[in-house]
């Protein structure tokens, strides 16, 4: 699983903007929707010369930060690789726009008068993307596949009784 350490937390959630990217990429098979299956398989190079496979494409469910949940189109599933990356040339080919400054990035859906729908941070010369699975972490713990420990939705969900978790 790719995980990124933020501040010294571990994160997950964590998307590298990658403007030399040309595809969205995740090492998380769980967080796919809609496979489908490579007719022909597929490799990605990254920067350190490595080739990996590409096992599927598929669309990935992300809760922006105006509430709304969007849908990352054509993400490669690359099992290997060790971070999640956005690719900006495809963000844009998707009806994104997305604009960087000091204070770090902003994602605004060009096909709905340019509105802000993600924000991303600025750490010296690399923007994250950090962005809510709401939707897919809710579906993993639907179908058994997610959060072991039941006294975290507790939790997380205002202290609700157990029996209703």
């Amino acid at each position: 699983m790719a995980n990124s350490m933020i501040g010294g937390v571990l994160d997950n959630n964590v998307w590298y903007v990658d403007y030399g990217a040309l595809n969205h990429m995740i090492s998380h098979g769980k967080w796919l929707r809609d496979i489908k299956d490579l007719k022909t398989l597929g490799f990605v190079k990254t920067g350190d010369d490595i080739t990996h496979p590409i096992t599927q494409i598929d669309k990935v469910p992300l809760s922006m930060q105006d509430g709304q949940t969007k849908y990352l189109k054509d993400v490669l599933h690359v099992p290997t690789i060790t971070k999640n990356m956005v690719s900006v040339g495809q963000m844009v080919e998707q009806g994104l726009q997305m604009t960087f400054n000091p204070n770090g990035c902003f994602v605004e859906d060009m096909k709905n008068q340019s509105k802000l729908i993600a924000k991303g941070e600025r750490n010296k010369r690399m923007f994250t993307l950090d962005v809510n699975m709401h939707e897919v972490n809710s579906m993993l713990f639907t179908h058994g596949k997610g959060a072991g420990d039941i006294r975290i939705w507790h939790k997380q969900v205002g202290h609700v009784n157990l029996q209703h978790l």
